[in-house]
């Protein structure tokens, strides 16, 4: 059986498809990154950064330690103060969604029940993150991006 001759037109049409598919696969992936991207966390960076290290001393000064899990559908948000013991905040607010984008972002609606704050929640399984805003009774702002692990269920 004789094989069929390799011609200029046959490797061209090789070199293209293979270059067609990277090109389709590379703007497959860059159109993805564009739309999930969530945006930016502050609108100018620089001026961000003149208030940054005393920003972050003041919230270290607090002490506070903020844990959260997701348990039967409430998210469940301990934040504490150095000794142990809940903190009391003025103003609490929070986003919890996934890392990754910005679709299934809710503003969570926390009560305090003496120990714990929470909310209900509809957290599938994954990773999400809770970025927690709070303001100290001495008007010091607390911010954390707390990581949220909903296991599967069964």
């Amino acid at each position: 059986m004789k094989g069929r001759e390799l011609t200029g037109r046959d490797v061209f049409l090789i070199t293209a498809g293979a270059f067609s598919i990277i090109i389709a696969v590379n703007v497959t992936l860059a159109v993805s990154a564009v739309r999930t991207f969530p945006g930016l966390e502050v609108k100018n960076s620089y001026v961000a950064s003149q208030s940054f290290d005393r920003d972050r001393t003041a919230q270290l000064a607090l002490g506070w330690e903020a844990e959260a899990r997701v348990t039967e559908g409430r998210l469940v948000l301990s934040l504490t103060d150095a000794t142990g013991a809940p903190a009391h905040p003025e103003t609490l607010t929070g986003t919890f969604g996934r890392a990754t984008h910005v679709a299934d972002d809710v503003t969570p609606d926390f009560t305090f029940d003496g120990t714990a704050w929470s909310a209900p929640v509809a957290a599938r399984p994954g990773n999400w993150n809770l970025r927690l805003e709070a303001t100290a009774p001495d008007g010091t702002i607390f911010r954390q991006r707390v990581i949220v692990h909903v296991p599967r269920q069964g």
